[in-house]
């Protein structure tokens, strides 16, 4: 199928709505049950053609410190594998989306409802990589009405890699990038590239840490994520799931990278008590950005597994 279309929306409202109960015990989420959620309208670009789609569309977010800019290109293979609209979204405190002092899965779960509420899709299928993963997750656990299926992709809502400790020092080193003013944005890159590299040695990483810096329209460099809302907010709201109480019913489908230790085959006893329905995947020759290492078979899995909803 051609891609006859490419549409770009984005849009930033502020819009509120009630805090939802979601912890074990009916104890209240990341807010007080006083308070309510302020939500941001996400930033998001539509991969479509004019042929209105006869199936739910697929709603796909990127993990930590990534952006839907990330997800381009497999966004338009999975559109012309599936025929589905492919929306790929910007977190909070990412890419194009607006920065906000709060940073909770809770809150990033309300964003997707109040994008699905004001795009007026009465359901999707749902995919996210990493903490986006757990974004999908916690969004079908509490708007199962909107969810026809969910792709999960090498994160569990069970437990983390041993590496983890390591982001928070990725976060540092980004934080501690200091450049002159005025400097192109090629040069900063490399710059910032030099500075990085005392602390992230996998030139693939900092490469991915620096898709991040961007011109600031007067003539100087920056970082596009929040990251002093990222560094206080990783280790109590980011780096683990938060315990629920609730179970999604739909199809559901976890893609791990055979070289990562995100999700442990020894999870899926209990990854299946919070989604009954769900299947497995390891892919071969792929660490924790399996999309990335191996983006032929992970088309050909999603693929595969959104062609046998309706």
């Amino acid at each position: 199928m051609r891609l006859e279309r490419l549409v770009f929306f984005r849009k930033e409202l502020s819009l509120i709505s009630p805090c939802h109960r979601l912890m074990s015990g009916g104890a209240n989420c990341t807010t007080p049950q006083t308070d309510r959620i302020q939500s941001i309208q996400m930033a998001y670009s539509s991969y479509e053609s004019t042929k209105v789609p006869s199936t739910c569309p697929l709603v796909v977010m990127h993990g930590l410190l990534g952006s839907k800019s990330n997800w381009r290109s497999l966004s338009k293979s999975l559109h012309a594998k599936t025929g589905r609209k492919v929306i790929a979204v910007d977190a909070r405190n990412h890419g194009d989306s607006p920065h906000d002092e709060k940073l909770s899965y809770t809150h990033m779960a309300e964003d997707v409802r109040v994008l699905l509420t004001s795009l007026n899709i009465d359901k999707s299928v749902l995919l996210g990589h990493s903490m986006g993963g757990r974004t999908m997750m916690l969004a079908a656990l509490l708007f199962p009405e909107l969810v026809r299926g969910l792709i999960v992709v090498d994160i569990s809502p069970i437990g983390t890699s041993k590496s983890i400790h390591l982001i928070g020092a990725f976060l540092e080193a980004m934080r501690k990038v200091d450049l002159p003013p005025n400097v192109p944005l090629l040069t900063a890159k490399k710059m910032a590239d030099n500075q990085l590299s005392k602390v992230v040695h996998d030139i693939g990483i900092r490469q991915f840490l620096l898709t991040n810096l961007v011109e600031t329209g007067n003539g100087g460099c920056k970082w596009r994520v929040n990251l002093d809302v990222l560094q206080r907010c990783f280790a109590k709201q980011v780096a683990n799931f938060p315990p629920v109480d609730k179970v999604y019913e739909g199809p559901t489908l976890f893609i791990a990278g055979a070289l990562s230790d995100y999700i442990k085959e020894s999870e899926t006893e209990d990854i299946k008590k919070i989604f009954p329905k769900a299947e497995f995947e390891r892919v071969q020759g792929a660490g924790h950005w399996v999309h990335s290492d191996q983006p032929s078979e992970f088309v050909r899995i999603v693929s595969g597994f959104l062609n046998k909803l309706t």
